[in-house]
């Protein structure tokens, strides 16, 4: 079951959130602390449109002095209150490992999963780790920003690879990718919102909703 460090956690952020490096006056580099490889089983077929599937790579990217990981130890709600697996609250732990038990699962077809940030923030980065044991794609990841609980209002979509618009947030640019243990860093560029939600809809595997960690860096 899940080993939960979260006091530790708590009391070094730095080091279990990321590291972040200088890089000039203005921008630091933000590199994610990367849980062990956590592979397993048989490999199942991925079958997505293969020119909607983006090539694999190391997460990097550069944002303002000063930002942390809003996220660590935050409240977590989500469509489905009572999970299938695990709980909500290991969304925000500070724990990213893949073996069996670290994470939530929500029932099938689409949910989301929602962090409440305490207060409206500047946001510049988001980490965002789903089932990584086996490699396999989440179908309709939308992320978004807002300062409504609610959603219903003032909404900034960050991330969107629903390429037939099925949950109506319109038509996603972002492309489809193969979950693994780097997780998807997603630049924001200083959105502002005190919510951040998460949407998917199954994967390549099965229909569960799986969520491991989600990290939010802003300020």
């Amino acid at each position: 079951m899940k080993r939960n460090l979260f006091l530790a956690s708590i009391s070094c952020a730095a080091l279990c959130a990321g590291t972040l490096f200088a890089a000039d006056d203005a921008l630091v580099e933000l590199k994610l602390e990367l849980p062990p490889a956590a592979l397993v089983g048989t490999p199942q077929p991925i079958r997505v449109p293969a020119e909607r599937l983006a090539p694999a790579k190391n997460p990097t990217l550069k944002i303002p002095r000063g930002c942390t990981n809003l996220a660590l130890g935050k409240p977590v709600s989500a469509s489905d209150p009572n999970p299938v697996v695990g709980e909500l609250a290991y969304l925000t732990d500070g724990d990213k490992d893949g073996d069996e038990g670290y994470e939530v699962e929500l029932a099938p077809g689409a949910q989301w999963i929602q962090i409440d940030l305490g207060e409206s923030a500047e946001i510049h980065a988001i980490a965002l780790w789903h089932y990584h044991r086996q490699k396999r794609v989440y179908h309709d990841v939308v992320i978004l920003v807002s300062d409504d609980p609610a959603f219903a209002k003032g909404a900034v979509v960050v991330f969107n690879n629903d390429f037939d618009d099925t949950l109506k947030f319109g038509r996603g640019e972002d492309r489809l990718y193969v979950e693994t243990r780097a997780g998807k860093l997603v630049p924001v560029n200083g959105a502002r919102g005190r919510y951040v939600r998460f949407y998917s809809r199954g994967n390549t595997s099965d229909g569960g909703n799986h969520y491991i960690e989600a990290e939010i860096y802003g300020k």
